[in-house]
């Protein structure tokens, strides 16, 4: 008898646990452009140079969804090379002329064509993968982007190898207009990254 009613009282205790804990249901949407940086590296110290491009066409996958793969996985943006800004005129001149001018293409194009979220804790920050599709100088790899969503922004990054999309003659081309300054050595890994505003609506699900 004490077994049953022990029982008993756990399993109203259980129930009244996971009652207590409502579902919540939300509405996402993405707000404002889109950021695209990168950081170039020089020198046999590998120094660091960032930048970003100031043209850049994003298209979401759909305006709203229940969750990052229903607005996230279809997005597309084209990236105008010569939009290259790195805060130093004489630098963009030199990225176009002879980096950029020696790819086939005008554009780089990323879109995200997967995402592994991994971890959902209610109140923290939210990380997982993006597997994006970059297509630049007519060769399109797969770079997957670690991603956090906080406070309403979506931040990803990852690193792309230049050589991976037969880069080398734009490679070797900017490390000769440069050799003085970057000391002989141009790196061919670069570090790129995108931010985004993500808005959520939530509502206690009835």
């Amino acid at each position: 008898m004490h077994k049953f009613l022990l029982s008993t009282l756990l399993i109203s205790t259980f129930s009244f646990a996971t009652d207590a804990v409502p579902k919540m249901h939300c509405t996402l949407s993405q707000e404002g452009p889109v950021t695209v940086n990168w950081k170039a590296y020089k020198t046999p110290l590998k120094i660091g140079v960032g930048g970003t491009f100031d043209k850049v066409i994003y298209r979401p996958a759909t305006k709203e969804g229940k969750n990052f793969k229903e607005i996230l996985v279809g997005a597309k943006a084209t990236i105008e090379e010569i939009s290259v800004n790195s805060k130093n005129k004489g630098r963009d001149a030199k990225l176009v002329k002879f980096f950029f001018d020696n790819m086939k293409d005008d554009e780089i194009i990323a879109e995200i064509v997967d995402i592994e979220a991994l971890s959902k804790e209610r109140g923290k920050p939210k990380t997982g993968t993006l597997l994006t599709k970059i297509t630049m100088n007519g060769i399109t790899k797969n770079v997957p982007l670690r991603y956090v969503y906080d406070e309403g922004t979506l931040h990803a990054e990852g690193t792309i190898d230049l050589f991976d999309f037969q880069a080398s003659t734009a490679l070797s081309a900017l490390n000769k207009a440069c050799f003085a300054k970057h000391q002989g050595k141009t790196w061919n890994d670069v570090s790129i990254a995108f931010s985004t505003h993500i808005k959520a609506v939530c509502e206690t699900a009835k």
